[in-house]
C-alpha cells in the first residue's frame, strides 16, 4: 500500500473512533485493522466498501485503493440495479 492508502485508513480510524471500532464497523479483527495502518496488508476491495459506508463517504474508495477502477465497478453496479 502507498501512503495515500495508508493516510486514508488511518483517517478512518479516527473519524470512527479508533482500529478497533473500525474492525467492528467492517467485520474485521483490530490486528487487521492495524496491518492496513502499517501497509502490512492491503485493504480488500470489498472492505474499502465498508470503510467508505462506515466514515459515511468521508473517506473514499478511490482514497484507499486508488488502482481500481472505482468508476467502472461503481457505473457497473448501477446499471445492474437499474436494470432489476
Amino acid at each position: 500500500m502507498d501512503k495515500t492508502s495508508i493516510s486514508a485508513v488511518s483517517r478512518a480510524c479516527e473519524i470512527v473512533g479508533g482500529k478497533s471500532a473500525l474492525a467492528r464497523a467492517v467485520g474485521v479483527k483490530p490486528a487487521t485493522v492495524a496491518q492496513w495502518c502499517t501497509g502490512e496488508r492491503p485493504v480488500p476491495p470489498s472492505k474499502c466498501i465498508g470503510i467508505e459506508k462506515a466514515t459515511k463517504r468521508s473517506v473514499r474508495v478511490e482514497q484507499i485503493l486508488p488502482e481500481l477502477d472505482w468508476g467502472f465497478i461503481r457505473g457497473s453496479v448501477k446499471a445492474i440495479a437499474e436494470a432489476v
